[in-house]
């Protein structure tokens, strides 16, 4: 078959590979449809993903498919469904697990492999994050479960409630994703972003107001001057990963806020905070990390209930023979947020 295998920092090579052979309670998974992502951009950039991915390795894990094998004794599936499978399952029985923190998982089994034209699926994951794809939801969408989750979780943990104003620094997939999901939920929703592209976006999510940081002269006073007595934002998501946007948030958000750093730095950053501040202002700081089985099964069922749309993050379509260029044009700040990679094309 042919697969894209990360060799290290920006070097992805399209080769063929033996057909993955499955085992007991294994799947094997003819790949529809793969997305790119923030994630596997910057394991693109950086070569490697400590908890995720350590090359050569197979790459990607946004898919949506058909199932073409099946291994001895698994139950609840047959050949030809339309399915999509998470990247990840927990053991389900570690501590973790135990305090339903099944994302920090002391034996989190990752899968990579989604840019390829057959994946396998282990049992694991067949078993707890597996899930029939009904005819009426496209690939696309169903692809789209993983990156949704997380967010799902995010504003969870949060605790964001009906009428909060939610301040999302970032335009990415999963800044969009955080804008309207909190519209949904009734939330007042302010959008930090840098480029034109994505403000349209940010308005298109439903965002109120939209803050562009290349048009006002200190993001943070933009921000406050639009929030009831300057007091700042119930919530900030920072979903950048940029050690000046973690600083910013903490600087947004109002007495007795909380603040989700939600993008991953790269490792070693340090970030500088004022800690009078958050001692006396009654900050809460969280950071949330991945997604759960039942921020999954919570995610599908938005996507199927048509509140989250394909079309409002799939924004290019490409062989997977262009999945190189793709990548390398994505690091340059293209208009595209998300690019849907068909293998055999």
């Amino acid at each position: 078959m042919t697969a894209a295998v990360l060799y290290g920092k920006e070097d992805v090579k399209i080769e063929r590979v033996p057909i993955p052979r499955v085992g007991e309670g294994e799947v094997l998974i003819k790949v529809q449809v793969a997305l790119t992502c923030g994630t596997d951009l910057k394991v693109y950039a950086r070569g490697y993903h400590a908890r995720m991915i350590v090359p050569p390795a197979l790459f990607g894990h946004e898919l949506a498919g058909v199932i073409d094998e099946l291994g001895p004794n698994v139950k609840g599936f047959k050949k030809g469904q339309r399915v999509v499978a998470l990247n990840s399952a927990p053991c389900g029985q570690c501590f973790y697990c135990s305090k339903h923190q099944e994302n920090l998982c002391e034996d989190l089994l990752f899968n990579n492999g989604a840019y390829a034209e057959y994946i396998k699926i282990p049992k694991r994951i067949v078993d707890m994050n597996m899930l029939t794809v009904p005819t009426d939801v496209s690939y696309e969408e169903a692809a789209l479960v993983e990156p949704l989750a997380c967010v799902l979780r995010g504003l969870h943990e949060t605790g964001v409630e009906i009428g909060d104003t939610v301040t999302v620094i970032g335009g990415g997939p999963i800044g969009l994703m955080f804008m309207q999901v909190a519209k949904l939920i009734g939330c007042n929703v302010i959008a930090v972003v840098k480029r034109d592209s994505q403000v349209d976006a940010a308005k298109k999510a439903g965002c109120n107001d939209v803050i562009q940081i290349t048009k006002v002269s200190d993001p943070i006073d933009a921000v406050r001057a639009i929030t009831p007595n300057l007091r700042g934002s119930d919530v900030v998501i920072e979903a950048v990963g940029r050690p000046e946007a973690w600083e910013w948030a903490t600087e947004m958000v109002r007495k007795g806020g909380t603040v989700n750093f939600f993008g991953g730095c790269p490792s070693g950053t340090k970030v500088s905070l004022d800690t009078q501040r958050l001692h006396y202002s009654e900050v809460t700081l969280k950071a949330t990390f991945h997604h759960t089985p039942e921020t999954v099964r919570r995610a599908f069922a938005l996507i199927s209930e048509r509140k989250i749309k394909s079309a409002d993050y799939i924004t290019g379509e490409a062989p997977l023979s262009r999945l190189q260029q793709v990548l390398h044009t994505m690091l340059n700040r293209n208009t595209q947020i998300k690019t849907a990679i068909i293998p055999g094309h």
